[in-house]
């Protein structure tokens, strides 16, 4: 029987999972700030703090973009925790640049964040790009961006794409239902939710643009985070 590519995309993906908690306290460490500073900033206890760097559980997305921005790092830093741009057997030689192909990224190695309520994020680019966050996404049926049903916000534009699933999307005052080959477009700086209502998965493209501009700006969660 030939292999279920579901199952090894999936397998794939496990493999390449990013130790988030990790990567961000060897930033906090290199920012010279304690993990009760850090907590204190956030505005949540130095145990909820501890356990997501210890891995003994997961940031919410708003809670992610809050301790990034906080310390000045970006997205794309902590998926550079892993070399997931390398190239298929099959493919060229390496360029000029460096031994990993910087244009094409494979999907077998996409480098993968693990969110809690069941949100992943895959990095789409071979190599770190300080303009933007192109991410392929999935929420899991009550999957949302932020505990509590909060908001959050922060610096940039955000571009999704919607392959397979519903994603109720709150943006300000109005809720709108993204389905298969809808888009939607909206400033990330006005408070936003994503969630899946939904009793199946949602898979979606994400870019988000100009986060960059303001790394240490007004990214934060209105609730429990």
């Amino acid at each position: 029987m030939g292999r279920d590519p579901a199952i090894e995309r999936r397998r794939a993906s496990a493999e390449m999972t990013v130790n988030v908690g990790q990567q961000l306290r060897s930033r906090r460490e290199e920012a010279r700030l304690s993990l009760r500073e850090l907590a204190r900033r956030l505005g949540i206890s130095p145990s909820a703090l501890s356990q997501i760097e210890t891995g003994k559980s997961r940031p919410s997305v708003s809670t992610l973009y809050a301790i990034v921005s906080e310390l000045g790092a970006s997205l794309d830093e902590l998926f550079g925790g892993l070399g997931g741009g390398a190239p298929a057997p099959s493919a060229k030689p390496a360029t000029a640049k460096g031994s990993v192909d910087e244009r094409v990224q494979r999907s077998r190695t996409r480098s993968t964040i693990q969110l809690e309520s069941g949100v992943r994020w895959e990095r789409l680019t071979a190599t770190p790009d300080p303009e933007a966050d192109f991410l392929y996404v999935v929420y899991d049926p009550a999957g949302s961006s932020s505990q509590a049903d909060g908001f959050i916000r922060h610096p940039g534009r955000e571009y999704g794409f919607i392959l397979s699933g519903t994603l109720e999307v709150t943006v300000g005052f109005d809720t709108y239902e993204v389905g298969p080959g809808d888009s939607i477009s909206f400033d990330s700086t006005t408070p936003h939710r994503l969630r899946n209502t939904g009793t199946e998965p949602v898979e979606g493209i994400w870019l988000v643009v100009g986060r960059g501009n303001d790394a240490r700006a007004a990214a934060f969660h209105d609730s429990g985070a």
